[in-house]
């Protein structure tokens, strides 16, 4: 025995064929294991390979329903993730608009600031003789802050800082330097949201971009997981041999 141990585990020669042989009557000894395998080896051999036909057969379809449910999960997230990158192609579109409109705000201001310090140039009485006089032109400045915040021109805390008369607003100037005031705020103003919007505008176009790299990302994927879904091979009906009897000739 320890000539034999040591001869199967100092040559790989000898392993190899008790392997093989063990392997090679492994459905014989399966058959001589059964007594009704006995009597019919042959019917034994064949229902041993159609196990073996039936385990691969449901392997096979394990792996294709695996498969299936991997690429219906990522098809689900392909579609949240375009509907998602839908949302921010709308958002950074209305951001593109906003911002739009915020530059052409802006130069509309401008343009009546460069008119409203050509009147100022000619020159305004800045005392304030009577107090209806005070009283008109305070009225002026509201009405006119008032209108301005309403139009988007000035933020809503200029209405509350002109009846107060802080941050600047002085109702003792004449109508034509408050309006001149007033619009030097509009610009100021709406420079500030301009800015503001071209940052939201560029914020907006980042996301977009990394919404539609991911969803067009995830969309391949759902195609390639969607490509190694195969059908499961049907197995092939055995060609049963039929034996003819031939009539003898006659003599």
């Amino acid at each position: 025995m320890n000539v034999v141990a040591e001869m199967l585990l100092t040559q790989p020669t000898p392993m190899a064929i008790w392997a093989l042989l063990i392997l090679l009557t492994f459905p014989a000894l399966l058959v001589l294991g059964s007594p009704e395998a006995m009597r019919r080896p042959r019917q034994a051999a064949q229902e041993f390979v159609a196990a073996l036909r039936g385990h691969h057969t449901t392997t096979a379809r394990e792996q294709i329903a695996e498969a299936a449910r991997f690429a219906d999960e990522v098809r689900v997230a392909a579609d949240r993730a375009e509907a998602g990158a839908q949302r921010r192609q709308a958002a950074w579109e209305r951001s593109e608009t906003e911002l739009n409109d915020a530059y052409a705000a802006w130069l509309d201001a401008d343009a009546r600031l460069r008119t409203a310090t050509a009147a100022a140039a000619w020159g305004t009485p800045w005392s304030v003789r009577t107090c209806d006089e005070y009283a008109a032109r305070q009225r002026y400045l509201h009405v006119e802050v008032t209108a301005a915040a309403a139009r988007g021109d000035l933020p809503t805390a200029a209405v509350a800082d002109a009846l107060a008369e802080r941050a600047g607003w002085d109702a003792r100037l004449h109508p034509v330097d408050q309006h001149l005031v007033i619009t030097r705020a509009s610009v100021a103003w709406l420079r500030q949201r301009y800015e503001q919007a071209v940052i939201a505008e560029r914020t907006a176009w980042h996301d977009a971009d990394a919404a539609r790299r991911a969803s067009n990302s995830l969309t391949r994927e759902a195609l390639a997981a969607e490509a190694r879904v195969v059908p499961v091979p049907h197995a092939r009906p055995t060609a049963r041999t039929t034996r003819h009897t031939v009539p003898a000739p006659a003599i």
